[in-house]
């Protein structure tokens, strides 16, 4: 990361840059901005509050001047000239002068030690504080909830990093007297949920931060949304928690119906057989050879792509995002050179189109035939193989197949409120377009989340260790993880999830007396 000299920081605190256009361009955003959350309800009685660091292309974010909003001032008269300015590291540099009475003496905001997390924890470009009502009672309607969770919400597609079939995850952390004394309990909630961009103060408000303030805006408005829809849900007895937002109590209704007296939930299999497991809150399923035959990824998906690609890399070969697909695969090469890893090369960049595109062709199809599980080839197959493949869907040319006690047994989980969520070394868009074209329609209603090798190694057990975290539970063993590959039982099991492994046709032999308890379908657990 660039760093700026000594003299040149020094240049930022002087009078002259504190009195220069983009200074005083961001004071006046701030308190534009101010006034028009007044009309939101979010900053009424003086309460809440923005921050927004002085962007200039030439200045690390990280070293970019703040604006503050004071404390104690009427949101809806604000102006520039009431803001504070502060350096990056969070020493005041600028105080607006005292005005008469009955104006309190300037002070700055009481949220500035809470800012400053998120501009040191996350890079924040912005940070909004909001008082909204949607916002406080959201945090009231489950007391003992440290999430608020929800998903299936056209609106969740404004959150950084989120789509409409992902689940969205807030911590609330609990309000105490003095706004300062929050910052450490904010500080391990950001620590904690490396993907959220808030944080929930029950009783009390929101802190939203993003890259930018449109980007901070737009998420504030989309998570004030959210909350209003769950407490309209929640008033009409419907549960805004699950995929489906059916009725408050369907889901315990269904669980009472389907366990015995000791807490044991039997999901019926027409034969009666079935393996019996704790209470799960969340189930995780591997795709290959566990909810889609092994032979579908190989003998149809991969030959589609490959047969596919040199067409695709022609038509698109000048596009940025196939340009950074060949930079991509240059690095991967690049690393397996350094690995001492057979490889072949890529031509440089100045090279003939043709010729780029034969060596690119001839690498996927090794990386496919060799069945490369890195996150690098993860992340090709999202730019090239993902592209052909939703191309496939689109034209009726591919169909995603899962068993047939696939979709029942989800439809199941589903509305005993268990929430079910895909593990693969497939991307996630792979993952959303077998399950979102299937041989039984549309199955991604039923679904929570998508997990892919970025989390981590399907073999190693901090995979499942971060998983654990991402979906919320408050212990491993709420989740039962369904997978056909001993090793990732092994890993899983490690990590403290539950496991069974499921045995279709064409999966590999298990070890002899591996002790793991097996299912031949869904029905049947």
């Amino acid at each position: 990361m660039s760093t700026l000299s000594s003299e040149t920081t020094k240049g930022l605190s002087s009078q002259a840059y504190l009195d220069s256009k983009p200074v005083n361009s961001t004071k006046e955003l701030v308190a534009e901005l101010c006034r028009h959350f007044y009309t939101l309800g979010w900053v009424s009685g003086t309460g809440g509050s923005i921050t927004i660091k002085v962007h200039e292309d030439s200045i690390p974010k990280s070293q970019q001047l703040i604006v503050m909003s004071p404390s104690g001032v009427q949101k809806e008269r604000m102006v520039s000239e009431d803001m504070y300015v502060l350096s990056s590291e969070g020493s005041i540099l600028f105080t607006p002068s005292p005005k008469p009475y009955p104006n309190k003496l300037p002070k700055c905001t009481d949220c500035a030690s809470l800012f400053m997390k998120a501009y040191q924890m996350r890079n924040a470009g912005a940070v909004i504080h909001s008082h909204g009502m949607e916002s406080c009672i959201a945090t009231m309607i489950r007391p003992k909830a440290k999430e608020f969770r929800i998903s299936h919400m056209e609106m969740i597609k404004g959150i950084q990093g989120h789509g409409y079939y992902d689940e969205l995850v807030i911590p609330i952390i609990e309000n105490t007297a003095h706004e300062g004394e929050l910052t450490d309990s904010l500080a391990e909630a950001i620590k904690a949920y490396p993907k959220a961009t808030a944080v929930l103060v029950r009783n009390h408000g929101i802190y939203v931060w993003g890259d930018s303030w449109i980007s901070a805006k737009t998420q504030a408005e989309c998570y004030h949304y959210l909350f209003d829809a769950a407490i309209k849900l929640h008033q009409l007895g419907l549960d805004w928690s699950t995929p489906s937002h059916g009725p408050i109590g369907q889901a315990e209704k269904l669980l009472d119906a389907d366990s015995d007296t000791s807490g044991i939930v039997k999901v019926g299999a027409p034969n009666g057989n079935h393996v019996h497991v704790p209470v799960q809150r969340c189930i995780l399923l591997d795709i290959e050879g566990t909810t889609t035959p092994i032979s579908f990824v190989t003998d149809v998906l991969f030959p589609y792509a490959r047969n596919k690609m040199e067409k695709h890399l022609i038509a698109t070969y000048d596009t940025t995002e196939t340009q950074e697909d060949i930079e991509l695969l240059r690095s991967q090469v690049e690393d397996d050179v350094n690995q001492g890893l057979s490889t072949l090369p890529i031509p440089p960049a100045d090279a003939g189109k043709e010729e780029v595109i034969m060596s690119l062709v001839a690498n996927v199809n090794e990386m496919i035939r060799a069945d490369r599980k890195v996150t690098a080839l993860k992340q090709l197959q999202l730019h090239i193989q993902g592209h052909i493949w939703r191309t496939g869907y689109q034209k009726n040319e591919l169909e995603g197949f899962v068993f047939e006690d696939v979709p029942k047994a989800l439809e199941k989980w589903h509305v005993t409120g268990i929430k079910v969520y895909i593990y693969s070394s497939g991307s996630r868009e792979a993952q959303r377009l077998i399950f979102g074209n299937s041989n039984y329609g549309d199955l991604r209603k039923y679904l929570c989340g998508f997990f892919d090798t970025t989390v981590g190694h399907k073999r190693e057990a901090r995979s499942y260790s971060e998983i654990s975290q991402s979906v919320g539970v408050d212990k491993p063993s709420e989740i039962l993880f369904l997978t056909d590959v001993f090793q990732e039982a092994v890993a899983a099991k490690a990590a403290g999830l539950e496991v069974i492994i499921s045995v279709r046709p064409g999966n590999a032999p298990l070890p002899e007396n591996h002790e793991f308890k097996t299912v031949r379908s869904f029905l049947d657990i």
